[in-house]
């Protein structure tokens, strides 16, 4: 979900039957496979929402299929992967949204993690409404007009005031203060998951209602709801470095990989491969699609996307 700040973090969580509402404890939980001293096994720590289990799965296949490694994956939320993967519970992180906390401290300071470059993905997070409500009132796309559709954004959940539907409470987002700070006469209101989130959604374009939510891309859902971005204020360097204060939008990010640095030094060709693990929002999509929509397990969904890929992935064995 979607950044430069600890206050501008993806806000997906996971889809109910593939990931679970709540992460792991990694304080509690470790997996036999992470930081297993020159064994052909490594864990990958899956994030909660279905484009990060996307990477996870087509790595996986390819790990096991093409390099003879045996793979674990551990779902986490975002800061505690860091923890995690500091500590060498997991061995990688394939989509990071921004946590400049926590690169500070372990990438520069602790040097226990490893930037493991860009996935080739670039995340966002808005405001979007369908795009049916858009071609309606189009003025509704800025969000200095948001307040005059109010009363057409109510629902039992938001009280008097317009919904804006959120994910996750796990997830840091600047709805709250957004709101605040800009005078909206809206409520955040939060689905539960990513899932519980995508089935109003759905509902709610089945039956042409207008709405409002915090949504982010790369993701599949666009696909089959087309959506418009409503413009907030522009975004500018630090503008959010204030979670109280911020009134901007949110910024446009390249995603990266993490690697812990003991596996990075010695995790041989899984290490290597998982460096050179880089493709499209386009491949993410795809795989993402068949996962969450077509209700293909996410290895038969990267089985799938490798078996018509070939020329993408071979890249990253060499």
């Amino acid at each position: 979900m979607r950044i430069r700040t600890t206050a501008t973090v993806a806000g997906a969580s996971a889809l109910l039957l593939l990931t679970g509402c709540g992460a792991a404890d990694m304080t509690k939980q470790a997996s036999p496979f992470a930081n297993a001293q020159g064994a052909r096994s490594l864990t990958l720590s899956v994030q909660s929402w279905v484009g990060a289990q996307s990477n996870v799965a087509v790595a996986q296949y390819l790990l096991e299929h093409e390099l003879g490694y045996r793979v674990d994956t551990v779902q986490v939320d975002e800061v505690p992967a860091w923890d995690a993967l500091s500590q060498g519970r997991v061995d990688a992180i394939l989509e990071d949204w921004g946590h400049p906390d926590q690169e500070q401290r372990y990438v520069k300071d602790k040097k226990t993690i490893t930037p493991g470059g860009g996935l080739g993905v670039t995340g966002h997070i808005g405001w979007f409404v369908p795009t049916y409500f858009a071609e309606q009132h189009p003025d509704v796309t800025n969000w200095k007009n948001l307040n005059k559709y109010a009363a057409q954004l109510r629902t039992a959940e938001s009280g008097g005031k317009g919904q804006l539907l959120d994910g996750s409470p796990s997830y840091v987002t600047n709805d709250k203060a957004l709101v605040k700070n800009l005078n909206l006469d809206l409520k955040v209101v939060f689905a539960g998951s990513e899932a519980a989130q995508i089935t109003q959604m759905r509902q709610f374009a089945k039956e042409k209602k207008p709405f409002l939510t915090y949504w982010y891309a790369p993701q599949w859902l666009f696909k089959k709801v087309p959506m418009t971005e409503v413009k907030l204020p522009a975004y500018k360097e630090g503008c959010d470095a204030d979670p109280a204060k911020v009134a901007c939008a949110y910024p446009h990010t390249p995603l990266q990989k993490y690697l812990n640095a003991g596996f990075a030094k010695n995790g041989g060709k899984a290490a290597a491969f998982l460096k050179k693990f880089k493709w499209t929002t386009e491949d993410q999509n795809e795989v993402s699609l068949m996962i969450a929509d077509q209700k293909l397990t996410p290895e038969d969904a990267a089985k799938k996307w490798v078996d018509g890929h070939a020329s993408t992935w071979k890249a990253w064995l060499s």
